[in-house]
C-alpha cells in the first residue's frame, strides 16, 4: 500500500514537471516525498516549499549602496575641510617663514642661511603633500610635520605672553605714575586753596599769610608754637624754614613732632655744645649746621625711608649727607608739631634746658625730597614755594605762652646775609 502511494505521488510531480516544461505557469509550489516508518501515518502529507521573495533582496542591495554612497560623500566632505585646513597652515607657516627670512636679512645671514631656510620651506611642504596624500588614503597624520606644527605655535605663544606682560608692565607703571601725580596735584591744590583762603580774610596784620614770624625770646618750658595740622604717612620728606638765633650753649628745639608711642618722630635739636642733631624715631644724624650767629639763615632738610638718605642744606648750598637714618621707617600720620619745644610726651612734657630761643618763619613740610634748584630759589629770595603738607600760613600756627609773638617778618631781601 505505501509503495503504490509512493509511486502515485511520483506520477503527480513528474505530470506537474511536464506541464512546466510544455509552456505552462507554474505557480511556485514543489511536492516531495518522504520515507515514514510503517507505524507511521500512512496519509503521506505534503510540505509545500517557501516561495522565493525577490522583492527583498532587492530592497536591501539598494539600502546597501545608499549606505554606500553616502559614506563617500561623507569622505569627499571631510578631505575637502582638511585640504582647507592645510591650506591654511601653509599661509600661516609661509608668513612665519617670511618673516623670519627678513630677520636674517636684516642681521647680514650668508647666503647658504638663506638656502638652509628655502630647503626647509620645500621640506615643509613636501611633508604638507604627504599630509594630504595621507589624509586622502587615510594613513595616519605625520609625526615630524606636527612636531614642526607645535614647535612653531609654541615659539608664537611665547611672544605672544611676552607682548602680554609687556603691556601689563606699562599699565601698572603708567597707573602707578597717574597716582602719584594725582596725589602730588591734590596736596598742592590744598596748599593754594589754604593760602587763598587766608588772602581773602587779609592776612590779619601782616602784608600776606606767610609774612609773619614766630618770636620765643626765652628759654622757658611754656613759650612755644603749635601747627594746627598734622602730618600724614611719609616715606620722603622736606624741611625747610628761616631761623634766627644767638642762644648759647645750644639753641634748643626748632622743630618737634611727635606721635602715639614716639614723642621723638621728627626732631631738630642743638643742646650744650652739641652739634644741630636730626632725629627720626628716636634715631640721631648729626648735621653740618651753624646757625648761632643771630642772623637769619634758611636751612633745609631732606629724607627719604630708602636707606635712610639725608641732606642738609644751609643757604641754599648742601653742606652735608649721609644714610642710614631711619631706613625703610615710614613717618607715622596724626602727629603733633610743636615749634619751640621738645616733646617728651606728644604735645607737652616740655624741658625748659631744651627750648629754643630765638625766631622762625617759613617752616614748610613737603612729601617729597626737592630739588637742590628750589632750595636754592627759596634761599636767594628768587620765588617763595609753599609746602604741599605744611605751608607757613598765620592761621596754621597758635601761640601760647606770655611772651611769645606772632610779628611781621622782614622782606626776604632785608632777611639775606650781608656781603
Amino acid at each position: 500500500m505505501f509503495s503504490l502511494l509512493c509511486g502515485l505521488m511520483s506520477v503527480c510531480a513528474l505530470g506537474r514537471g511536464q506541464l512546466a516544461t510544455n509552456g505552462q505557469l507554474d505557480d511556485g509550489k514543489r511536492y516531495i516525498c518522504r520515507a515514514i516508518p510503517l507505524s507511521g501515518d500512512p496519509t503521506c502529507p505534503v510540505t509545500l516549499l517557501p516561495e522565493l521573495n525577490a522583492g527583498g533582496q532587492e530592497e536591501e542591495l539598494r539600502n546597501t549602496v545608499m549606505q554606500l554612497r553616502e559614506t563617500i560623500l561623507q569622505q569627499k566632505e571631510m578631505i575637502s575641510k582638511q585640504i582647507g585646513t592645510i591650506n591654511e597652515l601653509t599661509t600661516k607657516l609661509s608668513l612665519c617663514a617670511s618673516t623670519t627670512d627678513d630677520r636674517k636679512y636684516d642681521k647680514g645671514s650668508s647666503w647658504g642661511k638663506e638656502k638652509q631656510n628655502t630647503m626647509g620651506d620645500d621640506r615643509l611642504e613636501n611633508l604638507e603633500q604627504q599630509h594630504l596624500r595621507a589624509n586622502v588614503s587615510g594613513a595616519p597624520f605625520p609625526t615630524e610635520l606636527r612636531d614642526l606644527l607645535q614647535r612653531r605655535l609654541g615659539e608664537l605663544e611665547k611672544q605672544l605672553l611676552k607682548k602680554v606682560s609687556n603691556l601689563e608692565e606699562e599699565k601698572s607703571m603708567l597707573s602707578n605714575a597717574t597716582a602719584e601725580y594725582r596725589l602730588k596735584t591734590e596736596s598742592t591744590l590744598s596748599a593754594l586753596v589754604d593760602r587763598i583762603s587766608e588772602l581773602e580774610k587779609g592776612g590779619g596784620d601782616f602784608k600776606s599769610p606767610e609774612q609773619f614770624k614766630l618770636s620765643l625770646p626765652q628759654r622757658t618750658n611754656y613759650l612755644y608754637g603749635r601747627v594746627t595740622k598734622t602730618l600724614p604717612e611719609m616715606y620722603a620728606f622736606t624741611l625747610c624754614m628761616w631761623i634766627k638765633s644767638s642762644a648759647s650753649p645750644g639753641i634748643g628745639t626748632p622743630f618737634s613732632y611727635g606721635v602715639p608711642g614716639q614723642a621723638n618722630e621728627i626732631v631738630l635739636i642743638e643742646w650744650g655744645n652739641n652739634p644741630i642733631e636730626l632725629l627720626i624715631n628716636d634715631k640721631v644724624a648729626q648735621l653740618p649746621l651753624e646757625v648761632r650767629d643771630g642772623k637769619w639763615h634758611h636751612i633745609c632738610i631732606t629724607w627719604t625711608t630708602r636707606d635712610g638718605q639725608w641732606e642738609a642744606y644751609q643757604d641754599g648750598g648742601k653742606l652735608g649727607s649721609g644714610d642710614n637714618l631711619a631706613a625703610w621707617h615710614p613717618i607715622k600720620p596724626g602727629g603733633v608739631i610743636i615749634l619751640g619745644q621738645e616733646q617728651d610726651v606728644v604735645g607737652g612734657r616740655f624741658d625748659a634746658g631744651q627750648a629754643f630761643v630765638g625766631e622762625l618763619s617759613q617752616v614748610n613740610i613737603w612729601d617729597r625730597v626737592l630739588k637742590p634748584v628750589e632750595i636754592q630759589s627759596m634761599a636767594n629770595c628768587s620765588s617763595y614755594i609753599p609746602g604741599n603738607v605744611i605751608s607757613w600760613l598765620a592761621s596754621n600756627v597758635e601761640v601760647f605762652g606770655r611772651g611769645a609773638f606772632k610779628r611781621p617778618m622782614e622782606t626776604c631781601q632785608e632777611r639775606l646775609p650781608k656781603a
